[in-house]
């Protein structure tokens, strides 16, 4: 069941829960992490957390990756062991009185190079830049730019293959949807993930999402979780 594009006040309040528990987890896992561990590992206990702690369901497979495999938007958690120089992209959410939670972040494990520092940073630049511009009113295609503009002007335009978002309710994704292609405008109440990415084949992947509240003013983050750059 998809729910209405515009939430009331239970569905955000929903929604918030899930997103606050993966805000949990995320602090847990940082604590958790080690060298030597494989994907499945990580993934496995951000489950176990999140089920632990309330989550009645899983907003959808989680996604652990890591090392050259963090190139994969989409890729599934495999038996290969995060090492230091590297990074790890997780992808997870909660399911909490039948809403989804969404949130992406990217840690360096043990150090990184300038190059991946710099991608990390673009990538930073480009969320944050979306986040400071969308409100109810703004084209979904506008968004979209404010954020692909960033990451095309570093010379990685071709390195973001997705949108920047899409709305989030009972179903993981749901209207509206933020892309180079969307005319859609975004309205107060509409629940939508910001969620940059670079992703360089066979090297590595960056990508930060946060999950916020469209309002008149601007948004309402639901995702505290750091953004700065965090070297394990």
């Amino acid at each position: 069941m998809i729910s209405n594009i515009i939430k009331n006040e239970q569905e955000i309040a929903s929604i918030s829960k899930a997103a606050a528990l993966g805000d949990r987890c995320f602090s847990h896992i940082l604590g958790f992490l080690e060298p030597g561990m494989t994907e499945k590992q990580i993934s496995a206990e951000i489950e176990r957390y999140l089920f632990e702690n309330g989550a009645e369901g899983l907003a959808f497979d989680t996604i652990s990756v890591s090392g050259e495999r963090s190139c994969l938007p989409h890729g599934e958690p495999t038996d290969k062991r995060i090492e230091k120089g590297e990074f790890l992209t997780l992808d997870f959410g909660a399911v909490i009185d039948g809403y989804c939670g969404d949130m992406t972040r990217t840690v360096a494990i043990g150090f990184v190079t300038n190059e991946m520092r710099r991608v990390y940073e673009t990538v930073l630049e480009a969320q944050l830049a979306a986040l400071d511009f969308i409100k109810a009113g703004v084209r979904c295609f506008d968004a979209d730019k404010t954020a692909r503009d960033i990451i095309i002007k570093a010379g990685y335009g071709e390195y973001f293959p997705h949108g920047l978002g899409h709305g989030v309710g009972m179903l993981v994704h749901e209207a509206p949807t933020l892309n180079s292609k969307s005319e859609e405008i975004l309205g107060k109440n509409m629940v939508i993930t910001i969620e940059p990415g670079i992703y360089i084949p066979d090297r590595f992947g960056v990508r930060i999402e946060d999950l916020a509240i469209v309002t008149d003013f601007g948004i309402m983050n639901k995702v505290e979780s750091q953004k700065e750059l965090i070297i394990l």
